[in-house]
């Protein structure tokens, strides 16, 4: 018989027997069916050999009637596990406490997410999560039903047409669907639309009033692109001119560019720091000491603890430090025209807004290389939204 599972929750000992009656002995354990086993010879008049717990309290009349001496050598199993234990009351109240603090801080609510609001604020609903009994570090037993919940909220909200709430271990997530509400459309007086640069007319739209200007036409800053006058003269009428009108507008750009690029760059050496988790609060437990490297980048990666569907608020933060240093790459003064001509375009197609295009670069006013850089002076062609607002004034 081996030391098998069953046997360690019942516990065994090894034990050694000294007498002249071995063989007698052992054949009486033998036929009364005691749990024995790994019978070893260690002398002439001693053998080994494992018995378990419950037919060991059972041998002394055995012993006594074959004059045989008994030596408990080894303990194995639960039974003795629990005897250590208890002789070592303050680990084993050290570990109780330390399950009992898992679950009652398992039993509180740590986070509260909310999802889908976009016109309300989210201080709006935690506010109203709040007033019913919803908010962080309250007991989850202390929580109403989540319908319950839902509904309340969602009389507590207005503009919203669905409240759902969520319990996921100790988060809590309030799901919002928000009504569908009609833009309100501000009121508009009569007006103009105007150009607002320089440009040539690429494309005009006129959804309400009457064009003035046609394709490819040059216009000037502040010339009339769309009317806000319809009919003739005898029957002119004044409506708020609406439309899209885009042109090429001309921008000069100074551009600058360094001939050594400056880029960061990973050596390869490496610091790691842990820390154990509890609630928002972090304890140091390796990595000690001052990061050794003049340049560096960290890296963290938080492990949190979950059980079942709960997100326990434990976890296990590791922080990678990386070393790195600044290395200088040097530019062939084409490369770096051609660079600088591409952060040009990006920047003034962003300033363009949105609908902004480049189209293109016809003149390079002016170009030099001084002192490590290349300078340069360009027109470029960005096509874009031309039209604004002008009020019809009586």
């Amino acid at each position: 018989m081996k030391s098998t599972l069953f046997n360690r929750l019942r516990g065994y000992v090894r034990i050694e027997l000294r007498g002249s009656k071995l063989e007698q002995l052992l054949n009486e354990l033998i036929d009364k069916k005691f749990a024995v086993w790994d019978i070893r010879r260690i002398g002439q008049d001693a053998v080994e050999l494992h018995i378990v717990i419950r037919d060991f309290f059972k041998l002394r009349p055995f012993l006594k009637r074959t004059a045989t001496k008994l030596r408990v050598k080894e303990r194995f199993g639960f039974p003795f596990t629990l005897d250590k234990l208890g002789r070592r009351k303050a680990f084993l109240g050290g570990i109780v406490l330390f399950f009992a603090a898992i679950y009652i801080l398992s039993m509180l609510v740590w986070r509260i997410d909310v999802e889908g609001n976009e016109k309300i604020a989210r201080s709006d609903i935690i506010q109203a999560a709040k007033q019913q009994g919803l908010y962080r570090f309250q007991w989850k037993f202390r929580l109403g039903e989540p319908d319950k919940l839902s509904r309340e909220l969602l009389q507590k909200l207005p503009g919203t047409a669905w409240v759902g709430v969520e319990v996921q271990g100790t988060r809590i997530r309030i799901k919002v669907v928000e009504s569908a509400r009609p833009e309100e459309r501000p009121l508009m007086s009569p007006r103009h639309l105007v150009a607002s640069k320089n440009a040539l007319v690429t494309q005009i739209l006129a959804e309400k009033g009457k064009p003035l200007v046609k394709v490819n036409s040059n216009v000037s800053k502040g010339d009339i692109l769309i009317s806000g006058y319809i009919g003739d003269e005898a029957n002119r009428q004044t409506v708020v001119a609406q439309g899209t009108v885009r042109g090429i507008v001309w921008e000069e750009a100074n551009v600058e560019i360094p001939l050594k690029l400056t880029r960061k760059v990973y050596t390869g050496e490496t610091k790691t720091r842990s820390y154990v988790v509890v609630g928002g609060k972090g304890l140091q437990v390796s990595g000690f000491g001052d990061t050794p490297f003049a340049q560096y980048e960290t890296i963290p990666l938080l492990k949190t603890v979950h059980w079942r569907k709960w997100s326990l608020p434990f976890g296990w933060l590791t922080e990678k430090v990386l070393e790195s240093r600044l290395e200088e790459i040097p530019l062939d003064p084409e490369e770096a025209k051609k660079i600088a001509l591409e952060q040009a375009r990006a920047e003034l197609v962003a300033a363009a807004g949105e609908g902004g295009v480049w189209r293109g670069e016809k003149i390079i006013l002016h170009e030099k290389s001084d002192n490590g850089k290349v300078y340069m002076k360009v027109l470029f062609e960005i096509e874009q939204p031309i039209a604004v607002e002008q009020p019809i004034v009586p």
